[in-house]
């Protein structure tokens, strides 16, 4: 064996964010919008309410029904849950090239997720087919915090089963890459417009 085809002494492995970079744009602007769309109440008044409480599901604190009700009562919309809950997963838009990326990374890497989400999204993502290929999904909703805390790092660390200085982190939010460096990740920003870039970036974080 030639020393370039030796694998790595110590291996590296990698974790990914979720919205902006498994999807398309953000997920809250295009729910907001298509819940307003489909209610008849202007994007403003739901978007108001919605960011105002969206940390409660976050962190675990409201259900999805829960929050519902709520921006129900301060907007004025009005749709049964179920229409809702339908309406707020069907606005997940996904960035077909990063799945195909997930796809192909070898088998001997290790791969984890942290993501701000929320309960039920959280659950729909997990019980999808291409998830399979995850060894350790982090949800801020099952945790009780959200990134950028240190809290979230700490538990990305322990689901990935192996040192954070081994494992690249993956986020389009750079006060979240911030965070991860300073957890110890190798934390590498991404821009949705510029795959080819980050995939060659990734491949050397991975062969180095």
């Amino acid at each position: 064996m030639t020393r370039s085809a030796q694998p790595p002494l110590h291996p590296r492995h990698v974790a990914f964010d979720w919205g902006g970079v498994f999807t398309i744009g953000t997920f809250d602007g295009r729910s907001t919008g298509n819940v307003a769309e489909r209610s008849g109440v202007s994007a403003e008044d739901i978007r108001e309410s919605y960011f105002r409480h969206v940390r409660q599901l976050e962190v675990g604190a409201w259900t999805l029904p829960q929050f519902w009700d709520t921006l129900q009562q301060e907007s004025g919309a009005s749709l049964p849950y179920a229409e809702f809950e339908a309406l707020y997963l069907g606005s997940i838009h996904d960035n077909a090239p990063m799945y195909a990326l997930l796809a192909s990374l070898p088998p001997q890497v290790r791969v984890g997720l942290l993501s701000n989400n929320y309960p039920v999204v959280s659950d729909h993502l997990r019980a999808r087919p291409e998830f399979a290929r995850f060894d350790a999904l982090v949800f801020s909703n099952e945790i009780g915090v959200k990134k950028p805390d240190p809290q979230s790092f700490a538990a990305l660390e322990a689901a990935m089963q192996c040192p954070a200085a081994q494992v690249a982190f993956v986020d389009d939010v750079q006060e979240n890459i911030d965070a991860a460096n300073a957890a110890g990740f190798h934390g590498l920003l991404y821009h949705h417009d510029d795959q080819a870039a980050f995939e060659a970036e990734l491949a050397a974080w991975l062969d180095g």
